[in-house]
């Protein structure tokens, strides 16, 4: 019983006078590598069963890009969560699920990819501990159902940024 779990950074964002935090869109570089992240996911990773994303803006924009068509819930949460709620999420996905993405900000996505690790002295978890840029992904993969991931429980297998 394997499940794959990635963890998507929002494309790089533009920042508009007067627009709050929450409602930054995306600038021209975030939809062009989110769209390159979409192809990398497509070509490289099992087909997605469900997405949870950031509320927003530039977050749906980033899904939007990724041009991926998997069922999907915009979960509020996300939006300036720790890695502890992230992981609560992660741990309510249906058994269904597989492959689950999900689509948030720093620090709450490098650090969930950080503590969801055992396998910290990877070369994917020192390219990680270096710097989660904007579109970067984390791939884990997990040998358990999604309720029973936790700290430590899963496998770092890849760690893409997409240039």
């Amino acid at each position: 019983m394997a499940r794959t779990l990635i963890l998507m950074r929002h494309g790089k964002s533009g920042y508009p006078p007067g627009v709050a935090d929450h409602e930054r869109p995306l600038a021209p570089r975030g939809r062009r590598e989110a769209g390159l992240a979409g192809e990398w996911l497509r070509r490289t990773q099992p087909g997605i069963d469900a997405v949870r994303c950031s509320t927003s803006t530039r977050t749906r924009e980033t899904l939007a890009a990724t041009g991926l068509t998997a069922p999907v819930v915009f979960e509020p949460s996300i939006y300036e969560a720790s890695p502890r709620a992230l992981i609560e999420l992660v741990q309510l996905t249906d058994d269904a699920v597989d492959t689950l993405l999900l689509i948030g900000h720093a620090p709450g996505m490098p650090w969930t990819a950080w503590e969801l690790a055992a396998n910290r002295d990877s070369a994917a978890a020192t390219d990680l501990s270096r710097k989660f840029p904007t579109s970067a992904l984390a791939v884990l993969e997990f040998d358990r159902t999604w309720a029973d991931a936790d700290t430590g429980t899963g496998e770092l297998i890849r760690f893409h940024i997409p240039r």
